[in-house]
């Protein structure tokens, strides 16, 4: 029997679908036929279930540009009697462009030379089709029978491929937000960094926090870190062109509040509300080492990791970018470096999580980060996330967004 239509043998072995199909109220039905018999009849067959009110019926191909109901609901087509001039191959071929998962179901008594009986033999049809019914012989329960068949066998035909097909979108996706990720990694070994970066959103790479390092020809790092507001997709790709727009900048020769200028501006004209809002902290090391400019658009502070010790640092404070466009008070900020001293950034996600004593905080964040005050860059960045996330486990784990950003020159006496 050629795959995808059915004989009678098939009800017995196939009666779940009534289980699984019978009883939902968002099946549609499309009915493709010039013949207004058809539609006669197959409303007939359907009286008086409910499937008579989801029944759709087109006489032409153009009438039919929408082959589909909401998204995720069953959809099954009749095909009764094809335009003059179109086969019923055409016909079909028409619909699989078009509705790729429905069911597809052949009404006997037209077109027969095309659509054989299937248990008579092959046809071109198999695998296109899901059952063959002739609707003019056919009782009501019967038919209503064959429709539910269909939509079982269109779900069994589609869902491996439906998994496959979301498996490569899934791998396109995480490939092409990994390319959108900074790589902080930076020439030579005169700068150190290290790096956390983990989205609130499930199944995602990319969240709203945003981070940067750049290094000039006369070895100036440049670095930026910032935190959209809101959790989705839009707010995500917001971050992206945000952080893209500082990276130019910064090539370009801006100073430091010109780049929270342009920020603020493409923020305006990009975010999918007039609510949306970005805290931002932008800073400077010169290659000399002594010193680092910070300047912060209402971000939280820094850590200042000097001889062992982790201490809490508050740039001059500035408004965050998009509350009151073309107002920003923002002001730099220099503050000194002994030899081999580092600052950590990160955004509020990592503090922001629910402990047994309340918020953590920016307390007991520094509180947690003078634990670790004596291991190396990167594992220092990871056992912070690690111990806030553990503290916040019981109660829900760390929500937002968390980004973390370990920097500082690791040459003493630089030049």
């Amino acid at each position: 029997m050629p795959a995808g239509l059915a004989c009678r043998g098939d009800v017995e072995q196939d009666a779940r679908p009534l289980a699984d199909f019978a009883f939902r109220r968002d099946v549609t039905l499309f009915l493709l036929s010039q013949d207004e018999q058809d539609a006669t009849l197959v409303r007939r067959l359907l009286a008086p279930s409910r499937l008579t009110e989801s029944l759709v019926w087109h006489r032409h191909l153009r009438d039919a540009r929408l082959l589909s109901s909401s998204r995720g609901a069953p959809v099954c087509i009749l095909v009764g009697s094809t335009p003059v001039g179109q086969s019923l191959s055409d016909v079909v071929r028409w619909i699989r462009r078009r509705a790729p998962r429905a069911a597809v179901l052949l009404l006997g008594g037209t077109n027969k030379q095309t659509a054989t009986k299937p248990h008579v033999g092959i046809t071109p049809l198999a695998g296109w089709v899901q059952g063959w019914v002739d609707h003019r012989r056919t009782a009501p329960h019967e038919f209503r029978r064959e429709i539910w068949l269909a939509l079982q066998r269109a779900h069994r035909d589609t869902a491996p491929v439906t998994v496959r097909v979301e498996e490569l979108i899934a791998q396109d996706s995480a490939l092409l937000e990994r390319g959108l990720l900074p790589d902080v990694t930076l020439r030579g070994d005169g700068f150190t960094t290290g790096l956390h970066y983990a989205p609130g959103r499930s199944h995602a790479l990319l969240g709203g926090d945003f981070c940067d390092v750049v290094q000039a020809e006369d070895s100036t790092v440049h670095v930026v870190m910032g935190d959209v507001s809101g959790h989705g997709a839009a707010e995500a790709a917001l971050a992206v062109h945000l952080r893209l727009a500082w990276r130019t900048a910064v090539l370009c020769g801006q100073s430091q509040l010109g780049q929270l200028r342009l920020l603020e501006r493409i923020l305006v004209d990009e975010r999918p509300d007039e609510d949306t809002y970005a805290t931002v902290v932008s800073l400077v090391f010169p290659p000399h080492g002594r010193s680092i400019r910070m300047v912060s658009a209402g971000h939280p502070g820094l850590l200042h990791r000097h001889s062992g010790k982790v201490s809490w640092v508050e740039p001059q404070p500035g408004i965050a970018l998009g509350l009151f466009p073309g107002r920003g008070d923002w002001s730099e900020t220099e503050m000194a470096l002994a030899d081999r001293d580092s600052v950590v950034l990160f955004t509020d996600g990592l503090y922001e999580g629910r402990t047994a004593g309340g918020r953590l905080g920016e307390e007991g964040l520094l509180r947690l980060a003078a634990q670790y005050a004596h291991l190396e860059p990167q594992a220092f960045v990871d056992a912070l996330v690690r111990g806030a996330s553990l503290l916040a486990a019981p109660f829900g784990g760390l929500l937002d967004d968390v980004a973390v950003l370990h920097l500082g020159w690791n040459r003493p006496g630089r030049v």
